[in-house]
């Protein structure tokens, strides 16, 4: 069956300031031209059942808020961990700061002020952008013991998990980054992410701005626990975006071994 090789899969955007002012950075960039390439760490396609239009949603690695090029001071303050999500025509970052509803100004400041989730078209953001998954053969497992087996082995993994409601389908790929493998009592158990968690109660416009991060955990082929990032009060008038919100869906899952 075809899967996707996480570890080869990458967006690449670019921005060009000589040829587009930019729209969602917090700083004036050292130089003038930047590509950044980031590894997928997920990929979300939904099908709306009536229309059978497919919406395609990728997930970059997490990476920090930084000034690039510079001889020091990389990192901008307040920092913030800087995840991104893309499909052809919409952009969206989510970023953490130490604290929830930080805010900090947009560059230049005439733009206001950016959100924490910032949605923006990709063809006024970006110069160009580029996502390319790399697809490849893999073998479904279908028993547990092949997947414990695969998983003791030290075989590539990747889940699948597949959510359906009465508007859409929703096919989830993404990278076992941890796997639980007990070869006496024959268990095993995911526990992996962040991966995007979509809003299948929404119309398609607002896909991507109902998508949530989340880690993800199961250990049979009907239903996954998710633990969802969301904001948590840790002290009085103070809160932080934390994987805290349990969710638990009737699902199906897979696990495929990269051939």
């Amino acid at each position: 069956m075809k899967t996707l090789d996480f570890s080869r899969s990458f967006v690449t955007f670019r921005i060009d300031t000589l040829k587009k002012p930019p729209v969602t950075v917090s700083h004036k960039p050292p130089f003038s031209l930047n590509n950044a390439r980031i590894q997928m760490d997920c990929r979300c396609r939904i099908t709306e059942k009536g229309s059978g239009e497919l919406f395609d949603f990728f997930l970059g690695a997490s990476c920090k808020t930084e000034r690039v090029g510079v001889e020091r001071d990389i990192w901008l303050e307040p920092n913030a961990d800087f995840v991104p999500v893309f499909s052809k025509t919409q952009f969206m970052h989510i970023k953490t700061y130490d604290r929830a509803d930080r805010s900090v100004s947009l560059y230049p400041p005439s733009l206001g002020t950016q959100p924490e989730r910032l949605v923006a078209n990709t063809q006024e953001a970006f110069d160009s952008l580029r996502i390319e998954p790399w697809e490849c053969e893999g073998q479904l497992l279908e028993t547990k013991d092949r997947i414990i087996e695969s998983t003791l082995a030290g075989h590539p993994l990747i889940a699948r998990t597949e959510i359906e409601n009465q508007r859409y389908t929703a096919v989830i790929d993404y990278p076992i980054k941890t796997m639980n493998a007990n070869e006496r009592e024959k268990v095993y158990q995911t526990d992996t992410g962040p991966m995007i968690l979509p809003n299948l109660a929404v119309e398609p416009a607002g896909l991507i701005e109902g998508i949530e991060l989340a880690f993800s955990a199961f250990n049979c082929p009907e239903w996954t626990e998710f633990i969802v990032r969301a904001k948590t009060p840790v002290a009085e008038g103070v809160s932080v975006y934390h994987y805290s919100q349990p969710v638990r869906i009737d699902c199906k899952n897979q696990v495929i071994c990269l051939a």
